[in-house]
């Protein structure tokens, strides 16, 4: 039996990507995984624009809404449970989508994911230590002895960086660039294809402020209040859903909701342009599609997927 590609649907925030991924599944009788690290967690439902009650009924999804806010998931953690769901809609016989805007599952899936050995936190201290006390060029010059790749590839200034290589090289006794070489991708290359939703910026921006205040009408105030409530640390990927704190700081009473809405729509077009520049740069093979109207999208994506027919 020969297994259909997966198919991967990236895009950034309010792009539609959900919607086309829906359809898509519709027409070929197809499963939709989720690869969007906020619409795993259940806390998020209308926050992270989780598909709703009745687009889930219509076709399988998995990976939606399955974490608790306090369960903090890695890139790790979440290819694991993504190439299980890939594994078992596959021996159904199933079409497989992956649809989301976290540019690091899509890398994980593609491209691999460096299976680095944790650092002791009296590793990292000491090159944080040695980096404040000697300077960076002394922290390049030991660096470039043990990883000279890696010395060459971060940025004059990258602190963070610079000390995870040092410590990687000095913990483990083996190269950060040395790990990340061993690598391979959870989908063989020619097991999958894949599309990035690329729409003209200004009109996606205005798309994302349409959708925000759509959130806010559904209950947004009230999800973030409740979230905010829970006292969850800070760090948590769930507690750095765009428009959380916002609209949090309005349930509180300490700003107006005009205020928390221009500032959440400050912060999303923020994060739509960060996923649009991710995947300029690290998906620039892959085919766009430029449209942000539903019907278009689908034009399109029928247009670079030759065979694909519309449902009747």
């Amino acid at each position: 039996m020969t297994t259909s590609p997966v198919i991967l649907i990236a895009g950034p925030t309010a792009s539609g990507k959900s919607a086309l991924a829906l359809r898509l599944a519709q027409a070929i009788g197809g499963e939709i995984v989720n690869a969007d690290a906020l619409q795993l967690y259940q806390d998020l439902s209308v926050l992270s624009a989780r598909p709703s009650d009745e687009e889930t009924a219509s076709v399988p999804h998995h990976l939606f809404g399955i974490a608790d806010a306090a369960d903090g998931w890695s890139v790790g953690r979440w290819l694991r449970a993504a190439t299980t769901a890939i594994d078992e809609i596959q021996a159904r016989g199933a079409p497989v989508i992956l649809v989301g805007g976290t540019g690091l599952y899509f890398r994980a899936l593609t491209v691999g994911l460096a299976d680095v050995p944790a650092v002791p936190d009296t590793a990292r201290a000491e090159a944080e230590r040695r980096f404040d006390a000697e300077g960076e060029a002394k922290v390049r010059e030991a660096l470039s002895a043990l990883d000279p790749q890696a010395e060459a590839r971060i940025a004059p200034a990258d602190r963070q960086r610079l000390v995870r290589a040092l410590a990687v090289a000095q913990a483990t006794g083996r190269s950060l660039s040395a790990w990340q070489a061993d690598t391979h991708p959870a989908l063989a290359p020619g097991a999958w294809r894949g599309v990035v939703i690329e729409p003209d910026r200004q009109a996606l921006y205005d798309r994302c402020d349409e959708r925000l205040a759509r959130m806010v009408e559904r209950g947004a105030v009230d999800e973030a209040a409740r979230l905010m409530r829970r006292g969850l640390d800070p760090a948590l990927p769930a507690m750095k859903a765009v428009g959380l704190r916002e609209l949090a700081r309005f349930a509180a009473g300490e700003t107006t909701l005009e205020t928390a809405l221009a500032e959440a729509r400050r912060e999303t077009r923020r994060y739509a342009k960060r996923q649009l520049t991710w995947f300029r740069n690290q998906t620039p093979a892959w085919p766009r599609i430029t449209a942000l109207s539903a019907d278009d999208q689908w034009r399109q994506f029928i247009a670079l997927n030759g065979g694909l027919t519309a449902p009747t």
